[in-house]
């Protein structure tokens, strides 16, 4: 089913986890949806042998009557909202991107202040649909859409520039590059590259390539430049990373 088209019953409740790094958790047949995001920290999902990454960036809707397991990556506070719906959602974790996460995390704050204090239920299920919009709004672009595609299906090619993205767009390379700081707050270099260390770090996790060949299948030009971007990023060595995250080895 479409999120968009989603009709709630109910909503079971509404909490913000404190996950701390080292968290593992197995869930068992969940009962009912959930849908989790994050204020800090990261935690990693596991279903099915395929990893999900819960972050700044990333939302997750969780199944109902699905098993998958967790791991804290680093300590941080994720809020949940459980509910039901009228027909079923998905059978698999969903990633959902947050392109506007103060507006959302204003919406949640909202949702569980109605929740605790005893809210109306129109007013709680009007907050929630809210949050729902949010996260599946069309608020990017049209212009900028191709390019988003590439950047997703394509950013293990390491010859991907802002040249071949703005033209994806059919737009000048230097249009292109304002406009996407304009929506993203973030030059598409830097979006790229994220993009790239979020889908390396999914691979590290599962634990089946060397860290050359992520580095490679990430679309980085060598793996000493790989290795220092995702410290920079994470903290980490890939190989530590790698190591803390064992548990999900495949």
């Amino acid at each position: 089913m479409d999120l968009k088209e989603a009709v709630i019953t109910s909503i079971k409740n509404v909490t913000t986890v404190y996950s701390p790094k080292g968290r593992c958790v197995e869930m068992k047949d969940r009962i009912c949806y959930g849908l989790t995001f994050c204020i800090d920290g990261q935690i990693t999902y596991v279903q099915n042998g395929k990893t999900y990454v819960s972050d700044k960036d990333h939302a997750l809707l969780l199944p109902q009557g699905e098993s998958y397991s967790l791991h804290g990556d680093r300590t941080g506070r994720f809020p949940v909202i459980n509910f039901y719906c009228l027909e079923p959602l998905c059978d698999t974790v969903t990633v959902l991107p947050v392109l506007n996460r103060e507006a959302i995390l204003k919406d949640y704050a909202e949702l569980e202040r109605l929740f605790l204090y005893g809210g109306n239920q129109p007013k709680l299920m009007s907050v929630l649909y809210g949050i729902l919009h949010k996260l599946t709004a069309d608020t990017v672009p049209h212009v900028l859409k191709g390019a988003l595609s590439r950047m997703q299906s394509g950013y293990g090619d390491p010859a991907l520039t802002n040249a071949v993205l703005a033209q994806e767009c059919n737009v000048s390379e230097v249009y292109f590059r304002k406009l996407f700081v304009r929506y993203f707050n973030t030059s598409p270099k830097q979006f790229l590259i994220d993009v790239r260390l979020q889908n390396a770090k999914q691979l590290l996790t599962e634990g089946e390539l060397e860290i050359s060949a992520v580095s490679e299948r990430c679309g980085f030009s060598n793996p000493y430049h790989f290795c220092r971007l995702f410290k920079a990023h994470t903290g980490m060595t890939p190989t530590q990373y790698r190591k803390e995250n064992q548990i999900f080895k495949i």
